[in-house]
Order: structure tokens, then C-alpha cells, then sequence
């Protein structure tokens, strides 16, 4: 590990940046709060100290040590973003927007989809993902010019083949962890790896 921490791909400020994220949408649910404990263990076993840990997530260094102290998944989670099943992408793509509706100050034309599928008031079914991609096709197509949307028109590219191509013969579950916990994972990695970019 080196001194500015940039094991598993990812610096202490993506992590911190990440677990922020995590942290402002815990109120919607149990299932947010099991995805923190498990990436808490997850960079535990990378080497990141409790103490560290506990900074990153704003929680108290016990608290950390109790999760820390559970037993462990026997797949380790992967934060790579170069997953291809349907909740992983499914995450991506909802991290996108989450992005470019702030980008637009929650005046995209995805924002209010975006509002309520984070507060869990709508689920990710097959019509809301599909109306979800409509709406940041159309964010993408009327902001062309902003600064950061070239680069939100690649990711957005490579998400919608990976829905295109693999939806119809996978697994919903893919790897380790349920969908939802993948899904709301793959968002906040997507956040934090875009924002690097913009860096």
C-alpha cells in the first residue's frame, strides 16, 4: 500500500468521497448500510487501518472494529468498473445521472427519475431502466457542449452495449452480493471514478 493510498485503484479521497455517498442515501434502507459494512471489510483486507477507516466513513472506530471483526464473504467484492452484469450496469447507469443531474443543478431531464429511484420510491424494473436511458440520452443530446459531457457520452456509450448485448442471457444476481447491493455499489463507484476524471 502506498503512502497517499492508492491500493485497489483508488486514492483515500475516492474512498472518502465514496463512503460520503454511501452515507447520504443510508436513511433509504438496511440495504445501503450491509454495502458499507462490506466495503469497510473489503478495504480492511486491503490493509487500510481502523482508525483510517473510520475518518473515511464518519463513523466511530468501534463501530468500525465490530465490522470489521464479522465474518468475511468468501468472493471478494470487486470495485472494478469493468463488470458486465445487469445490476452492475444498471448501477453505472444511475450513477451517471446521478452526475449529470448535478451537473445541471437537478434541472436534467433525468432528475426526478433519479430523485425517486435513490429514495427508493421506485424500484429498477426493465420500463424504469429503459425510461431512466431515454432521459440521459436526451441530457446528453441537449448539453453536448458542456465541459463534462463528452465524458459522460463515453460512459453513457459503453453502459448502454453492456445493457444492449448482456441483458438477455445473464444472471441477474452476477457475482457476489445481491443485485440491489451491486447496483448501489457500481453507482457510487461510477460517481467517484467520474469526478477523478474531471480532476
Amino acid at each position: 500500500m502506498t503512502a497517499n493510498g492508492t491500493d485497489a485503484g483508488m486514492t483515500e479521497e475516492q474512498v472518502g468521497r465514496m463512503f460520503a455517498g454511501m452515507n447520504e442515501v443510508i436513511r433509504a434502507g438496511e440495504e445501503m448500510r450491509r454495502l458499507r459494512a462490506e466495503m469497510i471489510q473489503v478495504f480492511a483486507g486491503l490493509g487500510w487501518t481502523q482508525d483510517r477507516l473510520a475518518r473515511l466513513a464518519g463513523m466511530s472506530q468501534p463501530a468500525v472494529s465490530k465490522q470489521v471483526a464479522k465474518p468475511r464473504p468468501e468472493e471478494p467484492v470487486d470495485v472494478s468498473l469493468d463488470q458486465h452484469d445487469t445490476p452492475w450496469l444498471e448501477g453505472r447507469l444511475w450513477g451517471l445521472a446521478e452526475e449529470i443531474s448535478e451537473a445541471l443543478d437537478g434541472n436534467a431531464r433525468c432528475s426526478r427519475l433519479v430523485h425517486v429511484l435513490t429514495r427508493g420510491r421506485k424500484r429498477f424494473t426493465e420500463q424504469n431502466v429503459d425510461a431512466l436511458r431515454r432521459l440521459v440520452e436526451e441530457d446528453l443530446r441537449d448539453h453536448a457542449t458542456e465541459p463534462a459531457f463528452p465524458a459522460y457520452r463515453a460512459v453513457y456509450d459503453g453502459i448502454a452495449r453492456g445493457l444492449d448485448v448482456g441483458a438477455p442471457d445473464q444472471k441477474d444476481d452476477g457475482p457476489a452480493g445481491s443485485a440491489s447491493a451491486r447496483r448501489a455499489l457500481a453507482c457510487q463507484i461510477q460517481r467517484v471514478r467520474l469526478r477523478g476524471a474531471d480532476a
